[in-house]
């Protein structure tokens, strides 16, 4: 991962003021195209790939709108989400866990296929 200049560099090589240079990496940070690293400094994350900085729960939640599953639809296993979103499988059951207790999701039981409860709203998933 590239870094970025200090603000001091930012500064002095295009005339402007700290304020300006910090609004603008809050603007890349916002767009997912850099971070900040400790100490101050701000590093490219990747070359123009979006980051999904959501909770996990958040995005799972989103699983059942962006696929268009219906009420009573199978969900997809943790093993197809922990793929998806490139995280663990026992991290995936948590946030499964806490879409059940939410409501969203229904539990059909050890081995059993997860189906969907609710569709979540906008409200709900923010």
């Amino acid at each position: 991962m590239m870094k970025l200049p200090p603000a001091a560099d930012l500064m002095q090589a295009h005339g402007v003021s700290r304020g300006v240079v910090l609004r603008a990496f809050g603007v890349l940070q916002k767009e997912g195209v850099a971070e900040p690293e400790p100490g101050g400094r701000w590093r490219v994350v990747r070359s123009g790939d979006q980051v999904d900085r959501r909770p996990l729960t958040e995005r799972i939640a989103a699983v059942v709108v962006d696929d268009r599953l219906m009420v009573g639809a199978p969900f997809p296993s943790a093993s197809a989400l922990a793929i998806r979103f490139g995280v663990s499988r026992p991290t995936v059951t948590k946030a499964l866990d806490k879409l059940e207790a939410a409501g969203v999701l229904a539990s059909g039981g050890q081995g059993r296929v997860r189906t969907v409860r609710a569709v979540p709203n906008r409200e709900e998933r923010s």
